[in-house]
């Protein structure tokens, strides 16, 4: 992206003040928004505000960036400037501060979580996070596995951050990038319930992979900064926190919902944290105006076997409760789907794409998606079959359940 601070600066001319909203959709994170002062983490809507003068640069820096501009709203030039900013303005700019803008539910919250639940959002910000200890970091990867996987838990009890199943916190690795600025934050998500790993609200949990690929000019093998710093981090080191952010995945209240769970890789790690909240028995203690009486379904994809992560606290799950909890692996290099290629977790949604469909048919149905953004399209293809055979168009019925806060999305 581009320096925001630059872009919403006050013009020099009366005219050219007028303050527009931009509504954007498909950032993607390439070289360019590397240079930017926060990541792109999340789909969903980046609002960005853009003085007059200066909407056709934006617009091509957009495009060039890969989005897509939804809706243009007018804003109050002079309420900017003085500070008069609407609560859900003040909101939205503060994440945008964050590099946390593209957060879907600046827009549209779930209304199941906000109407009996105070949802916090940015306790603690980059420019002042919050210093928490290491714990623990316990490998997940078993033997045999591809990469590096670790299951990190922070102290947190010295501070005020709380944090609700679904949402991310920022992790700010020590150093400066290649430009000499400080480093940006990074989102990851929670991987632990609001009570923590222990249930005694003093801990957050992450499932943090290492990002490592090749260079394709030097053919040198490069490691994330950020990713990197976490996996190597030892019980007792420091770490800068910030957060919490978004409000796109919370759960709904309801104890008798149906959670439809599609996760690859460390994309499960919300998923742990529902369905610890759901379980396991000393959230079930500590939550009793919550008792999990629905349906958990999780499709989880992975590349062997030995990168199912959290395999034996999922196992241990659905055989204690094998009427409420079901797990459907799609593991790339040991299953094939029915065209004799690797199987992915879009090959299995369209092998229950019938009864998925079904359940979306039920009000009390949610589903969520988190990890790679590429199994987005195999979904929407799969559902898309069966929304044809009902007489309806995918798409169409896709937003109806997006409007009624039924279709989560958190991809990347």
């Amino acid at each position: 992206m581009y320096n925001l601070s630059a872009v919403g600066g006050t013009a020099k001319t009366a005219f050219g003040s007028r303050m527009y909203r931009y509504e954007v959709v498909g950032l993607r994170q390439n070289s360019e928004t590397d240079r930017t002062n926060y990541s792109i983490r999340q789909s969903g809507s980046t609002f960005i505000n853009v003085p007059y003068s200066r909407m056709n640069e934006v617009m091509q820096q957009i495009t060039r960036l890969g989005g897509k501009i939804v809706s243009i709203q007018p804003l109050s030039a002079d309420s900017k400037i003085n500070g008069n900013v609407t609560p859900e303005q003040k909101e939205t700019a503060i994440k945008v501060e964050a590099g946390e803008g593209n957060q879907p539910g600046a827009k549209k919250p779930m209304t199941q979580a906000k109407a009996k639940t105070d949802i916090p959002v940015n306790i603690y910000r980059p420019n002042s996070p919050f210093v928490g200890r290491v714990v623990s970091n316990e490998p997940l990867v078993k033997e045999g596995g591809i990469g590096i996987c670790q299951h990190v838990k922070f102290d947190i009890s010295a501070g005020d951050l709380r944090y609700l199943e679904g949402q991310s916190i920022g992790i700010i690795p020590p150093g400066t990038d290649k430009n000499g600025k400080p480093e940006k934050l990074r989102l990851y998500s929670i991987a632990s319930t609001r009570h923590g790993d222990d249930v005694d609200d003093k801990t957050v949990s992450l499932c943090v992979r290492q990002l490592e690929y090749q260079n394709p000019e030097t053919k040198e093998m490069v490691y994330g900064v950020c990713s990197t710093h976490i996996c190597n981090l030892k019980p007792g080191d420091e770490i800068k926190i910030t957060g919490p952010t978004g409000k796109e995945m919370l759960l709904p209240d309801d104890p008798e919902a149906k959670i439809i769970m599609m996760a690859t890789g460390t994309g499960i790690a919300p998923f742990r944290a529902y369905l610890w909240r759901m379980f396991k028995d000393k959230e079930r203690e500590a939550n009793p105006d919550y008792q999990f009486k629905g349906l958990a379904w999780l499709v989880f994809g992975v590349a062997t076997t030995p990168n199912v992560l959290y395999r034996e606290e999922l196992e241990e799950i659905q055989a204690k409760y094998p009427d409420n909890f079901r797990v459907t692996y799609a593991i790339s290099r040991e299953q094939k789907n029915p065209e004799g290629g690797r199987m992915y977790i879009q090959h299995r949604v369209a092998e229950h794409a019938e009864e998925i469909y079904k359940l979306l048919q039920e009000d009390k149905t949610h589903v969520y998606i988190c990890g790679l953004k590429g199994m987005e399209d195999g979904i929407d293809a799969a559902l898309s079959v069966e929304a044809t055979k009902a007489g309806r168009e995918w798409k169409e019925y896709q937003r109806e359940l997006k409007k009624a806060g039924r279709w989560h999305v958190e991809t990347y």
